[in-house]
């Protein structure tokens, strides 16, 4: 069974942030893209991971993607960045196929895949150096986006020399100074403890808000997928099973509104958890 839903226009709330942080600037971007995928089948032609996919994510929403471990969650995710061709099916970007990698799409891992020998600094910059970005502003901007993570101190750290979450910021800060028009995130915090975690999400909506890009984020946590997400697809038993909007406003203390208590159970029982 193939689900789809109505594309929302996303909120605008932005979060909780950190009362002794001061509020994010916008970033310049080039505005969010539209990803679609019609008729998608994904994974191996000996294994398909998951059939029949039809969603359309529309420009600047957050769609979290939640499953069990081994649903296919990973294999649409990189499906979305280009690397891996459907088996059946079409997969878009603003209309046209979506035919391979791209800068417009950035990648954020769970492991946080920093070079070693390069400063924060550095990482953040070599994106931008390999895009042909001239040394000064590229220096600029990897500064800037460290000053919006809460890095700006660290910035001539090596990655050993920093705490995990420290390092996920980083890697946060290098994949949104390209200005992408989309970021896919595969589990970017699922390696951190339950503090951190927390921090890092009111982190990520923090700097999202104001650059209009378009978020899939891939998560087993149905509370990550909740808090993060406009919308939230479900896959399981080798298919996206729905995909539901997220009632609002995006705050904590929000937990125990019915409509949210109600899509958390709807969920954890079509998981079967």
């Amino acid at each position: 069974m193939s689900t789809s839903s109505e594309t929302r226009t996303p909120g605008t709330s932005s979060g909780t942030s950190t009362p002794d942080r001061p509020a994010a600037r916008p970033a310049q971007t080039a505005g969010g893209t539209r990803l679609t995928l019609r008729g998608v089948t994904l994974g191996r032609p000996d294994a398909p991971a998951v059939r029949g996919v039809d969603v359309d994510i529309a420009p600047g929403e957050i769609l979290t993607v939640v499953g069990p471990s081994g649903c296919g969650k990973s294999t649409l995710l990189r499906t979305l960045a280009g690397l891996l061709p459907p088996l059946e099916g079409t997969v878009e970007q603003d209309g046209r196929p979506l035919t391979g990698p791209a800068a417009q799409r950035a990648l954020v891992f769970q492991e946080d895949a920093l070079l070693p020998w390069r400063t924060l600094r550095g990482n953040v910059e070599l994106p931008l150096a390999i895009a042909g970005v001239p040394r000064r502003v590229r220096r600029d901007r990897a500064e800037e986006w460290l000053d919006r993570v809460h890095l700006a101190g660290h910035a001539g750290q090596l990655p050993h020399r920093v705490s995990g979450g420290q390092r996920q910021r980083a890697q946060l800060a290098r994949a949104l100074a390209g200005r992408p028009r989309a970021v896919l995130m595969d589990e970017p915090f699922g390696a951190l403890d339950a503090q951190t975690r927390a921090g890092m999400q009111d982190l990520l909506v923090e700097v999202l808000h104001g650059t209009g890009a378009t978020v899939v984020f891939v998560t087993h946590d149905v509370d990550e997928a909740l808090f993060l997400g406009d919308r939230v697809a479900l896959i399981g038993s080798g298919e996206v099973t729905a995909v539901r909007d997220v009632p609002r406003p995006r705050d904590r203390t929000a937990h125990d509104d019915p409509a949210r208590v109600a899509l958390r159970r709807d969920i954890l029982s079509s998981l079967g958890t």
